[in-house]
């Protein structure tokens, strides 16, 4: 099976009970664990995002905010480098910085370009229904 790169969103706020040093000691470890899978090429760096931003909706519509309608922070991304989408979780869950409050998306990532014909997360759930009935 060949590998696949999946898009990792990390997401949540440290857990207010835990002193800073706890925190900073989870990022330092977190630091050494994705240098580590970045030299066994099971990891591509990432980004952290800042607090600030916009939203870009329709023609003319411009929002404060990076977040749109999510009540969480997104506070970065990286990429896994792996054969399914259950081994991309397994890399993930040892992610140091998971003990203190954050948790992380998994996204497979899709290669092929876009297409109104073919059902993707943005598709609306009826046209998705219309391409799998016709699809049929």
């Amino acid at each position: 099976m060949s590998e696949k790169e999946y898009l990792v969103i990390s997401r949540g706020k440290w857990d207010a009970k835990a002193s800073k040093e706890e925190i900073q000691g989870a990022i330092d470890r977190f630091y050494v664990w994705l240098e580590g899978l970045v030299e066994e090429g099971k990891m591509k760096r990432g980004q952290r995002l800042s607090d600030r931003g916009k939203t870009v909706a329709r023609k003319g519509v411009v929002m404060d905010g990076p977040f749109g309608e999510s009540k969480e922070v997104i506070g970065g991304y990286w990429f896994i480098v792996a054969a399914s989408l259950e081994e991309a979780a397994e890399i993930a869950e040892g992610n140091p910085c998971a003990e203190y409050g954050l948790f992380y998306e998994i996204r497979p990532i899709e290669t092929e370009r876009a297409s109104a014909f073919v059902k993707t997360t943005e598709t609306p759930s009826e046209v998705g229904s219309r391409n799998s009935e016709v699809g049929s």
